[in-house]
């Protein structure tokens, strides 16, 4: 028997494996900014891009695009990109045998005939956050880890990356088998950022 499944209680977790499983993935993710030296199988990364393909996005519109970078010497210009002080991630830019550029193509998503139809302008960091999510807890699920790094010099990186005009390059995610996993950051109760009917 299924229980109700808007339900959140642990008798909901214990009697749905799938959802306990999905749970644990989004409760086990953890920001890594140390990798082992152990490269990324390519069936792995397919999942995981695959995963992103899914994601969902404004009418479709699916604005995200993707540079995977493996080579050392291209990472190694990225780097160049972080202040070496204050970006607790530099090291990791280099250490991680994959990184993954996240760019959004430009008015696109929250456009209609070509005219911006949201309050916010375009739409696409809403999409990049979606596919970056999704990309994240892929990872986790394979037992990979990531990190998102938004702090750097973009416009030095998107050169480094050549990212036409047209897209943004919004941020960089080291990828790879983590070396240390720190323990869970506390988090705010439910109640405290929920609100019923009205703010």
């Amino acid at each position: 028997m299924r229980g109700d499944v808007g339900g959140t209680s642990p008798f909901f977790l214990r009697e749905e494996p799938i959802m306990a499983e999905f749970m644990d993935i989004v409760r086990g993710r953890r920001s890594v900014r140390k990798y082992e030296d152990r490269e990324v199988p390519a069936e792995a990364l397919s999942a995981i891009l695959e995963a992103v393909r899914w994601a969902p996005s404004w009418a479709n519109t699916q604005c995200w695009e993707i540079v995977v970078v493996r080579d050392r010497a291209i990472k190694e210009q990225l780097q160049a990109a972080l202040p070496p002080k204050g970006n607790p991630a530099y090291g990791a830019i280099v250490q991680a045998p994959v990184v993954v550029a996240l760019c959004g193509r430009l008015r696109s998503s929250g456009y209609y005939k070509d005219q911006v139809t949201t309050k916010f302008g375009d739409w696409f960091m809403f999409d990049l956050g979606i596919a970056c999510q999704t990309l994240c807890l892929t990872a986790c699920a394979l037992g990979l880890a990531t990190v998102v790094v938004g702090l750097f010099d973009h416009e030095k990186a998107r050169a480094v990356l050549r990212v036409p005009q047209g897209h943004e390059l919004v941020a960089l995610i080291p990828l790879g088998y983590p070396a240390k996993i720190s323990s869970a950051p506390s988090r705010r109760e439910i109640t405290e950022f929920t609100h019923q009917d009205t703010f």
